[in-house]
């Protein structure tokens, strides 16, 4: 589990450790009041190095019998941080009401362990079985050189984080049906997305819904994050909150990214703010596609071009050369390879094509806080000030000196977006004015949304044409090709250090539909993110 790794909950029988993987299993099964063997005496001289495999078995399997006796002082000596151990084995039994435990393991792979647990958790009258699988790694403790479990609260339950705690009883908040802007219903069964966001309007809005709470075993979260439901063990009545979000294009941002390795997307209503879509394919269930923080790359330059077109430096159709390579303070950008350069391009040639260097250029004409100025107080980004309905990150645009000031201007340095601020960026090039993003209905949403002047007509209206002409015969053509009618795109690859392929970022509009999406270290725009935002545009919504 230090490695990162996370086990899932599983609704049935632990199966795939015997067969063909060749693996032996033991199983241990616990009742309250049992007894145990305790553990053999140390060796006369203190082993070294790593345990080996048949250390590491014969550690957890101790481990495994006392916790599954409820023997939490011998459970915990057998850990290296035998305190909270004990504190967190506790809290195991009898806040989260657990009264017997059932534990079936694998043989070791080096030296960790994975495992299954199948508890009976009793509240009152009702009980019910809690299932899930994990993992546990064997270290040698650094002072009897003894095989003792490595600690940490993911050894109980792979969710657990430092601090958090199982508690099982009533719940707080009554459970919610979320349904979409027309009334239909959007199961977390239908769209795995959606977990996480279920969770926190649950967490903020269940109390409004006018439901019933049930009865639940939950991780109780030290931070601000929404309380996770792990068992049901009497259902309540689901009190009802309504989305702004689209049942048809959620479907369709699901299936876009379900193909792709770390996506995410983010589809929009330019003319409300309204969010229609919202769906992450991740391996850690990160909700990137509003709280991500990642340079955009050259989608970046939809806003580096309005602030060239409001400072008098260029226009569409104004000069924007596009040299082999650029240098500002002593670090030299360059193109993506391909790109033929062109010391006669238009703002609007460069902008299709995505030169970074002609952008990198007008660095020498600008101050150095004219582009954080411009994201926000022409796009409402990088306030800390948006209130969508639930947590998300609005964008980082600093004032940064040095190279950093040339590097903003093509979505890299210190500049982070995410699908949601840069579906939002191209709304705002779409209708010329900000609205700030919306997952529920206003009347929901405490406090004012977040306000920006937007657009000046002149300059949105050359916005439109770029991201038209890099949509219909510039970089972003190939994965439009076959969308017809009002459409306009931007591409953008960012580079990330320790990453060998860029991140793939894209984003579009056509009528009243915005889309944004990134696929990290998908490559360039048009290859990974861009396919994911041209299946959402198709879906119509």
């Amino acid at each position: 589990m230090r490695n990162g790794a996370k086990a899932a909950l599983v609704g049935g029988v632990f199966l795939g450790m015997v067969g063909a993987a060749g693996f032996g299993v033991y199983e241990l099964v616990g009742d309250v009041g049992g007894g145990g063997d305790g553990v053999e005496a140390a060796a006369a001289e203190k082993p070294a190095g790593p345990p080996t495999r048949a250390e590491a078995a014969k550690a957890a399997k101790a481990f495994f019998a006392a916790w599954s006796r409820r023997d939490t002082a011998e459970a915990a000596q057998l850990t290296d941080n035998a305190v909270a151990a004990r504190t967190a084995l506790t809290d195991y039994f009898e806040a989260a009401h657990v009264s017997h435990v059932r534990v079936t393991a694998e043989e070791p792979v080096g030296r960790t362990v994975g495992y299954a647990v199948e508890a009976t958790v009793s509240v009152g009258e009702h009980r019910g079985t809690w299932k899930y699988e994990g993992e546990l790694e064997v270290v040698r403790g650094e002072t009897t050189g003894r095989p003792l479990v490595d600690w940490a609260p993911e050894v109980l339950h792979p969710d657990l984080q430092a601090g958090d705690t199982l508690q099982a009883g009533e719940a707080e908040v009554p459970p919610i049906r979320l349904v979409d802007r027309a009334g239909q219903e959007l199961k977390r069964s239908e769209h795995p997305s959606l977990g996480p966001l279920l969770d926190k309007l649950r967490d903020r809005y269940g109390k409004q819904a006018s439901g019933e709470p049930g009865v639940e075993l939950w991780i109780d979260p030290e931070s601000s994050a929404p309380r996770q439901t792990l068992l049901t063990l009497a259902e309540g009545k689901p009190g009802t909150v309504r989305t702004t979000l689209s049942a048809a294009a959620q479907r369709a941002a699901e299936q876009a990214v379900a193909g792709r390795a770390e996506a995410s997307v983010v589809a929009l209503r330019p003319s409300t703010g309204e969010i229609l879509a919202v769906a992450d394919h991740r391996a850690d269930g990160f909700d990137a596609s509003f709280l991500g923080q990642l340079a955009p790359g050259s989608t970046m330059k939809i806003v580096s071009a309005s602030l060239l077109i409001d400072k008098g430096l260029t226009a569409a159709e104004g000069a924007a050369p596009c040299p082999p390579s650029a240098t500002w303070q002593s670090q030299t950008f360059n193109n993506l390879p391909g790109l033929a350069p062109n010391e006669h391009a238009t703002l609007a040639d460069s902008f299709a094509r995505s030169c970074n260097t002609a952008f990198v250029k007008f660095a020498d004409e600008l101050k150095v806080d004219d582009l954080t100025r411009q994201a926000q107080e022409v796009f409402g980004l990088a306030r800390d000030d948006w209130r969508i309905g639930v947590p998300s990150f609005d964008g980082r645009v600093p004032a940064s000196g040095g190279p950093d000031t040339a590097a903003a201007l093509i979505g890299q340095g210190q500049v982070q977006l995410n699908p949601l601020t840069l579906a939002s960026v191209t709304a705002t090039a779409r209708t010329g004015a900000f609205r700030q993003p919306v997952l529920v209905p206003r009347e929901l949403i405490d406090g004012e949304l977040a306000q920006a002047r937007g657009l000046a007509p002149g300059t949105a209206a050359q916005l439109r044409a770029m991201m038209h002409r890099t949509a219909t015969s510039g970089s972003a053509a190939g994965a439009l090709a076959g969308l017809g009618g009002d459409i306009g795109a931007k591409t953008g690859s960012a580079e990330v250090d320790g990453q060998a392929t860029a991140n793939s970022w894209f984003t579009a509009y056509r009528g009243d539909l915005a889309v944004a999406a990134v696929a990290e270290q998908g490559g360039r725009g048009g290859e990974s993110a861009g396919p994911i935002v041209a299946a959402v545009l198709r879906s119509g919504a």
